[in-house]
This record gives C-alpha cells, sequence and structure tokens, in this order.
C-alpha cells in the first residue's frame, strides 16, 4: 500500500487520559490496572477502568447518544487537542471528505443493562427513555462521531472483537486509495460493562491477579476500557522527517475456533505476512513488535509459535496489557498509539506484572521498558472467531 500520514493520533485508558500520560507510564512500568469494583460487579479479577467516565457530558444536541461508550468516545476526543485536530482537517478537505472509521466490540450494551433493571414489571418492555440504535447498536459509535464533528462522509463501525479497531485503519485506507475521502477519523472505543465482564469470567478467561502476558504462571485476562484514535491522511511525496506513517495493513480469518485461536497461531502468521507484503517489508526490517498477548495460556502460546516462525528471537516485543488491560474492541487503535509512540520517543515498552517468562516462548520479550532505536513496529490484534490484524507504523527517515 502507498503510506499514509498518521497527522494527530491519541489515546486514554486506565493509564490516563492522553499521551503524556500513556507515555510516562510505559517509561515507568506502571499499570493502571486495579481490582474490580466496578458497578454491581462481584468477580475476583483486576480491571482498567477509567476515571471520570461518568462525570462526561455530551452536547445538548447529542443527549440521545448518551452512554458510557459515546461518553468515553468524547473524553479521548477531546484530549490532546485531538478534536481541533479532527475540525481544522474538516475545514480543510470539507464535511463530505472526511470519513469516520470505529470499532467496538459491545459499544453501549451497558445502558441496556440497566434499562433491563428498570423494565415494567408487567409486560417486560424496557424504559421508554431507552433508545437502542443510539446507545447499544454498535453503529452508534461512527454515527455520534460523525455528528459531533458535523461530517457528511462515509462511516462505518467494525466489531470483530478485539481485531475491531485496528481493522479500521485497513477500511480506511481502503477507501482512500479509491479517492472517496481525502482524510479518515479511526480508532476505537469499548467501555466496560456486565456482559463483558460476567462473558469472560464464565469462559473462565479472567485472572484473580493482574494479566501476566507471556509469562510462564499466565491464568487469564483483565479486561479494560478505552478510547484511541488517529487521522489518517494522504502523505507527501517527500513526508517531513520525523511524520508518522501507516505503512501496511494486513487480516486474515482462520476461522478455527469462536473463542480460540489456532494452536499453531496460523491467522497470526497469516496476518502479519499481509501486513509485510503491504508494507513492503521483510521480517528483519520490524523493530518493535506489539504482541496481541493477552495472557491467556492458548493465546500467547499460539502467537509465540507464529512470531518465532515469523521472527524468530531477533525482534523485541512486548504485550502492553499487563499496563491498560484487554481494552477489547478498542485494543487495535490503543495499541496503535503505544506502536506511535514508541516510534517518536524509541521507547520499548515492557510489560508489567510480567515475572517469568514462559521458557516454552523463545522470542525477544521486554520485561521492562528500554530506550532503542525503533523505525518500524508492528501490532498484532487478534478476535474471536479468527479475525486478525496486523498493522505496521514507521517514522520518515
Amino acid at each position: 500500500m502507498t503510506p499514509l500520514l498518521i497527522s494527530a493520533h491519541t489515546a486514554t485508558t486506565c493509564l490516563g487520559s492522553g499521551l503524556d500520560a500513556t507515555l510516562a507510564a510505559l517509561r515507568a512500568g506502571r499499570s493502571g490496572l486495579a481490582p474490580c469494583a466496578f458497578e454491581s460487579v462481584r468477580l475476583d479479577t483486576w480491571i482498567g477502568e477509567i476515571a471520570g467516565v461518568d462525570a462526561q457530558v455530551l452536547p445538548a444536541h447529542l443527549a440521545a447518544y448518551d452512554c458510557r461508550n459515546n461518553r468515553l468516545a468524547q473524553l479521548g476526543l477531546e484530549a490532546d487537542g485531538f478534536a481541533d485536530r479532527v475540525r481544522a482537517t474538516i475545514a480543510r478537505y470539507g464535511k463530505d471528505r472526511v470519513g469516520v472509521f470505529l470499532g467496538t466490540s459491545t459499544s453501549g450494551i451497558l445502558q441496556t443493562e440497566l434499562a433491563y433493571r428498570r423494565r415494567d414489571p408487567e409486560t417486560g418492555a424496557l424504559p421508554d427513555d431507552f433508545i437502542y440504535r443510539t446507545t447499544h447498536n454498535s453503529f452508534s459509535l461512527a454515527e455520534f462521531a460523525r455528528d459531533y464533528f458535523g461530517l457528511e462522509g462515509p462511516a462505518m463501525a467494525i466489531s470483530t472483537a478485539c481485531s475491531s479497531s485496528a481493522k479500521v485503519f485497513a477500511a480506511a485506507a481502503r477507501l482512500l486509495a479509491l479517492g472517496s475521502i481525502d482524510a479518515a477519523l479511526v480508532g476505537g472505543v469499548d467501555s466496560l460493562c456486565l456482559t463483558t465482564l460476567y462473558g469472560f469470567a464464565s469462559l473462565q478467561l479472567t485472572a484473580p491477579q493482574p494479566c501476566r502476558p507471556y509469562d510462564a504462571a499466565r491464568n487469564g485476562i483483565s479486561i479494560g476500557e478505552g478510547a484511541a484514535f488517529a487521522l489518517l491522511e494522504r502523505a507527501p511525496a517527500a513526508p517531513e522527517a520525523g511524520s508518522l506513517l501507516l505503512l501496511g495493513t494486513g487480516e486474515s480469518s482462520d476461522a478455527y475456533h469462536m473463542s480460540s485461536p489456532h494452536p499453531e497461531g496460523l491467522g497470526a502468521r497469516m496476518a502479519m505476512e499481509a501486513a509485510l507484503r503491504s508494507a513492503g517489508l521483510q521480517p528483519e526490517d520490524i523493530d518493535y513488535l506489539n504482541l496481541h498477548g493477552t495472557a491467556t495460556p492458548a493465546n500467547d502460546a499460539a502467537e509465540g509459535k507464529a512470531v518465532t516462525a515469523l521472527f524468530g528471537d531477533r525482534v523485541p516485543c512486548s504485550s502492553t496489557k499487563g499496563a491498560t488491560g484487554h481494552t477489547l474492541g478498542a485494543a487495535g487503535a490503543v495499541e496503535a498509539v503505544i506502536c506511535a509512540l514508541a516510534l517518536q520517543h524509541n521507547l520499548l515498552p515492557g510489560s508489567p506484572h510480567t515475572a517469568t517468562l514462559d521458557p516454552a516462548i523463545p522470542v525477544d520479550y521486554l520485561l521492562q521498558a528500554r530506550q532503542g532505536r525503533v523505525r518500524r513496529a508492528l501490532s498484532n490484534s487478534f478476535g474471536f472467531g479468527g479475525s486478525n490484524c496486523s498493522l505496521i507504523l514507521g517514522v520518515a527517515a
């Protein structure tokens, strides 16, 4: 693919709101995970909850969109002056030439859960003030962002579990290549809800302590929430040195199992190989690999096999989910922004809470953050059902 300019980016997770908070936590090896005290949930697990989400107030004309997910979206959009960058981009290209491509897994499902508690005791009807379309519906997020900026161009919500907000980069790149748009707002938002927390617990996939990706004793995920966004535009013929670029995208669908990865990491390897082809790069061209690394025994083992087969043990890699938790539908965008920070600051992120590496996974796994030359970074996001996506970011020389 032709490289695209990432002209702005931001992330909000349990590490804090915006790039400065995220970078400081990554450098210090700090985690934002804490024992679960969300809503009425009673589970022995740790989560990545973001402070201040419920204090967000949406603009009056967007009140119909009010739910935790869209409040988190607003919190994320306003971090780092990102919303102002979007508005400047709209002024430059026109409101019908900027597309919206956002990923989420459960969108505003918490609003439905809360409404269900208030259903009519006789008929079971949900309360009249509950609006499915603008809250629970997966497209609610994209429609909210579109209306937030008064956009009239293409808008798309992608919900492919944990690969959702990585795949939006690929979808936007295709429309930019077609000439249908001149810029794209991409990203993802996923917020905590009862369905996710109890659902993963029922699958016996949540850990009773902070998650430990690639640890020999790893035993489950820590669910987090997050909002991360980027602006994509066509890059100039000679990008300014240090410019952040999207170099390649790779997607695959191995459809091995609804909730388990292919044991040999087939889909993971296919996605990484596709991303390298898209970018015109070889494995040795990658300086850092942000692993999907959920800290479940099966996921890390499968991804480790794919990484070893393709890269051997020469590429420094880590999963940052021990810091942010697994932000599910937002993970692809959150970790793309983490890769952007790695590129801009020559930082190789570590892996909070991981202590003893699994000897059966022979990769160059980073326990502690360190400085190192990073020119190209690859980020993995793999979802339930075998929906996989890898992104390659780089900086212009």
